[in-house]
């Protein structure tokens, strides 16, 4: 399966839409969000996804029982500030990264095969043993001026990071 991450989308509404239409040509069967979406608006432009959307909150997220209320009426799901999610033999940490003591722990702890997390808007791809951690960088471009995303094959854990 192809699963398409996204984080820091930071209502950055002409570049989520780009994101939407890039991971439904990429046909992926599930989406996971790491969090920065910053208004409930942003649901609008996501609803068009034509895949199964779990999400996590970030630090700047504001309204948190709209976003969940939002992306609910969409068929979303927002897990709060953690998810664990299994996708056939792969277990998937999904989180903002914001907190860098947790997300250490959960790397160095290395029970997930595959941790996903946003927060410092750097697209990356590493390995410590066998598990995988992806940040699919920003989905804004704010920061470092590349909109992107990532596409993870859970067949043969690799991910790949997408410029849109």
């Amino acid at each position: 399966m192809i699963v398409g991450l996204i984080a820091d989308t930071h209502d950055r509404l002409p570049l989520v839409e780009k994101a939407v239409k890039r991971l439904n040509e990429e046909e992926v069967e599930l989406v996971l969000h790491a969090g920065d979406y910053i208004a409930p608006f942003v649901t609008s432009r996501l609803k068009e996804l034509n895949a199964k959307f779990i999400g996590v909150f970030g630090n700047n997220d504001g309204d948190r029982e709209l976003l969940k209320r939002k992306f609910a009426e969409n068929g979303f799901e927002i897990r709060g500030n953690f998810a664990e999610i299994q996708v056939e033999n792969i277990k998937i940490a999904l989180l903002h990264g914001h907190e860098p003591q947790l997300l250490n722990m959960l790397i160095n702890a290395e029970v997930h095969n595959v941790i996903v997390h946003g927060h410092t808007h750097v697209a990356k791809t590493e390995r410590k043993g066998k598990m995988l951690v992806i940040n699919p960088g920003e989905t804004c471009g704010y920061l470092t001026g590349k909109s992107t995303i990532a596409l993870l094959d859970t067949k043969t854990l690799e991910a790949k990071i997408i410029e849109l």
